[in-house]
């Protein structure tokens, strides 16, 4: 099979190179953006007159014939065609004779490559938007169920003050609100058309860049030539934010392996979204948090990878961009995949009310109250930090916790206590009396789920 490349050479491609250098192996996937780059690249060279309607009309039908055999996994990928765009050139002159060959005109595989990454990740990015809004639903509907639902906060993983269930939850859905508005603003780079830039310099053909554009639903043209075969922005842009994602979906993750652990038992996870272990049968392993915990590295290495390809490299397209694109459609992949499997575990997870109840009800979470009621009684912050401090390490040694102690406890440390104390350090008081914006109270948190909702419309 003779190269379309193959005048100038006069030797065959080493079968070795010829293999390492295919990238078919895995820009497949960029088949269907391929066509379509193609088609709106041949209704262009009719309108301009570059070719014949007649001609145009004839690689039309034979593309869609080709995007058909690609959906019917009739379509045939081999190394000696090297790439996707060689592939796609090839089936559409064996389907149509010759007149196929004029498809490249007024282009490279270098504005067709780049073209087709930008058409790939613009169609990515607007679906892992949309499964980002199921996390965040997933997250408000599971939150106002447990407004008033209180687990102890931490702070250095060690028990810091009582907070709403909701309230936890509910910081998970800003996290993907900024990843969301990050994906959504890089959407302003990603909708730059390179198509017609050629190889590097441009073409000498009457060509309508602005018309394949809008035919591509992209909102802008390159104006540099050199710019848009060489630019991998984008790719880098949209991975640095999948990293990100991934960190939050890591963090939330590792969150319900602690809290399903025997020692926490907040939470139980779906059956279906946990295995067991082939020698424990007592076993029930929270598989799926913590594979989503590991493909955090995936991701982040991809990220790393195609900085490291780019760095130093000369302009304009260099064989060493072939390597951005591997990373790219795992970095697609493990974040889809990952999006997928969180919402409907957050949605089927079962939340054990009673059981963080009592873990705040055994615990000093409340003593930060006693120093605000201090306070409020005209008692200096630091005096009073000091008297809590006290009552604190009475209450370790004497293995009683604050809401164990008498009045007259309390007065041994400072006569500022009055009865009142004992309603103040009810974690229900503890929680209700944060009623700050962006605070743990439930009058507080029912505003903030209002707001998540309004962001989520």
């Amino acid at each position: 099979m003779s190269k379309l490349w193959g005048g100038r050479f006069t030797k065959s491609t080493n079968e070795l190179v010829e293999k390492e250098t295919a990238s078919i192996g895995f820009d497949y996937q960029l088949a269907e953006e391929d066509i379509q780059g193609s088609l709106a690249h041949v209704k262009m060279l009719a309108k301009t007159g570059i070719i014949e309607q007649a001609e145009a009309d004839l690689i039309e039908q034979g593309l869609n014939k080709v995007f058909q055999k690609f959906k019917d996994n009739e379509l045939e990928f081999t190394d000696a065609n090297e790439d996707i765009h060689m592939n796609i050139e090839h089936a559409l002159i064996e389907e149509i004779g010759p007149v196929g060959g004029k498809l490249h005109t007024g282009r490279s595989r270098n504005d067709q490559v780049a073209t087709d990454m930008h058409l790939y990740l613009k169609k990515h990015t607007e679906q892992l938007i949309c499964l980002m809004n199921d996390v965040q639903r997933a997250i408000i509907e599971l939150s106002e169920n447990h407004v008033e639902t209180i687990l102890p906060g931490y702070t250095h993983l060690q028990r810091a003050q009582p907070v709403s269930f909701a309230h936890h939850m509910l910081a998970y859905f800003w996290m993907f609100q900024r990843d969301k508005d990050r994906l959504k603003d890089s959407l302003k780079r990603i909708s730059w058309s390179p198509l017609g830039a050629g190889a590097l310099a441009g073409t000498t053909f009457p060509i309508d860049r602005e018309f394949t554009a809008a035919e591509l639903g992209l909102d802008f043209v390159y104006p540099n030539s050199m710019d848009a075969v060489s630019d991998r922005d984008f790719i880098l842009e949209f991975m640095s934010s999948a990293s990100i994602a991934m960190t939050h979906i890591s963090r939330l993750s590792e969150e319900m392996v602690i809290w399903m652990s025997q020692e926490f038992q907040f939470i139980e996870l779906d059956d279906s979204f946990c295995t067991g272990s082939s020698i424990m049968p007592q076993k029930k392993n929270p598989d799926v948090p913590e594979l989503l915990r590991a493909r955090t590295g995936r991701v982040n290495g991809n990220l790393i990878g195609l900085l490291t390809v780019l760095k130093g490299l000369p302009l304009a397209y260099n064989k060493d961009m072939q390597e951005d694109k591997e990373g790219m459609f795992d970095t697609v992949h493990t974040l889809t995949t990952s999006l997928q499997f969180l919402a409907p575990m957050i949605s089927s997870m079962t939340v054990n009310a009673d059981r963080m109840k009592n873990a705040v009800d055994t615990d000093f979470s409340n003593a930060t109250d006693i120093a605000d009621y201090l306070v409020d009684k005209g008692i200096p912050f630091r005096e009073a930090h000091e008297v809590i401090g006290k009552i604190v390490l009475h209450c370790i040694q004497n293995n009683q916790f604050l809401l164990q102690l008498e009045l007259a406890d309390y007065k041994m440390f400072h006569e500022a206590f009055e009865s009142d104390i004992f309603e103040t350090l009810k974690p229900e008081s503890v929680v209700s009396a944060r009623k700050s914006t962006g605070g743990t109270a439930p009058k507080a948190v029912s505003k903030q789920l209002e707001l998540a909702k309004s962001f989520l419309n």
